[in-house]
């Protein structure tokens, strides 16, 4: 299958290491081309702007880094009219309300958008074991699948576009939340002499373990201040609940409890 990717950062670099091992024969571009160096000596086809990228190939795919600069760079008047007849798919972080302000900005210009989020990092990507998480149309979905399969096993149709979106944030909040409690329990223990392997041993033989904390265990023992990630993790959670759209005065499940 011939696809274009934007965006060639570590994640989309991964991705496009996964792709073309797959036998995909892809066009990437990136901002910065020397980036791109890598992938062009392993097969891929060096893109001079986004608009040769997207006129290469029916299907793209965006790694990039926000709402923002996708924006500024599908909308921009030199590539604007290489969108009509292409299918877009977003394979970043955003809200909701955004996915769905770019799906509509890209229909006025002749072009189909989806947006498939994902969960793992590089990796998950060079082994093909992304969790992903697709909102678009059951057609798009039947369309993209074999191509979504070689970055995970099991591409998931959660709904229409925003809800993949949504459910992603839903994820990265629980990520926050999860690196923030665990962060405080750690300083904790470790503030009044309790060894760090009897807390791990006694947390991992209970309901409250998670692998992410074993993943995590090493980075915060090397942190300064553990409550400067604990704070950072609240901070995350905090900017994942306006992403999502809540109102200060809206519940959020645990205010019902």
């Amino acid at each position: 299958m011939n696809i274009s990717i934007l965006g060639s950062g570590l994640l989309g670099s991964a991705a496009v290491e996964r792709l073309l091992a797959q036998g995909h024969a892809l066009t990437v571009w990136n901002r910065d081309a020397s980036k791109s160096a890598a992938l062009v000596e392993r097969g891929a086809v060096q893109a001079h702007s986004a608009a040769e990228a997207l006129a290469a190939s029916r299907i793209s795919l965006l790694f990039l880094t926000d709402h923002a600069a996708i924006e500024a760079l599908l909308l921009n008047a030199e590539t604007r009219p290489a969108l009509a007849g292409r299918l877009v798919i977003n394979m970043g972080t955003i809200s909701p309300a955004d996915s769905l302000a770019l799906a509509s900005a890209l229909r006025e210009q002749g072009a189909d958008y989806a947006e498939c989020p994902v969960l793992g990092s590089l990796p998950e990507a060079r082994s093909g074991t992304l969790i992903l998480m697709f909102g678009g149309t059951s057609a798009q979905f039947d369309e993209l699948a074999p191509l979504l399969r070689s970055l995970g096993s099991e591409p998931r149709h959660i709904g229409s576009v925003g809800q993949a979106a949504a459910l992603k944030l839903a994820m990265n909040q629980l990520i926050a939340s999860e690196t923030a409690a665990f962060a405080m329990s750690l300083a904790l223990v470790q503030a009044h002499g309790v060894a760090v392997e009897d807390f791990m041993q006694v947390l991992r033989g209970s309901a409250l373990y998670a692998p992410t904390f074993d993943k995590k265990l090493d980075r915060m023992l090397l942190a300064a201040n553990l409550q400067h990630i604990a704070k950072e993790g609240h901070g995350q959670e905090d900017y994942c609940v306006l992403q999502l759209g809540f109102k200060p005065t809206q519940p959020r499940g645990l205010d019902e409890a």
